[in-house]
This record gives structure tokens, C-alpha cells and sequence, in this order.
């Protein structure tokens, strides 16, 4: 069975370091309905974070 995951939008934030739990939190509260969300700092910049909503 193939999975597919579409980006579905990407935003640059300022990092912050407990965001990563509003992820985890929105990770844990919306998997039913077929959603992603990730974090990754930024290569280019580490002060600032990419946040990106997936749907799986």
C-alpha cells in the first residue's frame, strides 16, 4: 500500500525553544483527521523555524 503525503502549507517562524511541543500537541489531537505538522530549523538561519501542515 503506498502512502501519499501532500504539503498542504509552510511557514517560516522565529524558533522558539517549546514550540516543538504545540506540534507534538497538534500532532497527538489531529491524526484522525489525516494531519501532519513538523518542525525543522531553518538551514539558512537558525533563529528561525519551518513549520510545515501535512495531510497524510
Amino acid at each position: 500500500m503506498e502512502s501519499k503525503i501532500e504539503v498542504l502549507s509552510t511557514v517560516k517562524i522565529q524558533h522558539s525553544p517549546d514550540f516543538y511541543k504545540v506540534v507534538d500537541a497538534l500532532n497527538r489531537t489531529l491524526k484522525e483527521k489525516d494531519l501532519m505538522f513538523g518542525l525543522a530549523l531553518d538551514q539558512e538561519d537558525k533563529n528561525k523555524a519551518i513549520f510545515t501542515i501535512y495531510r497524510t
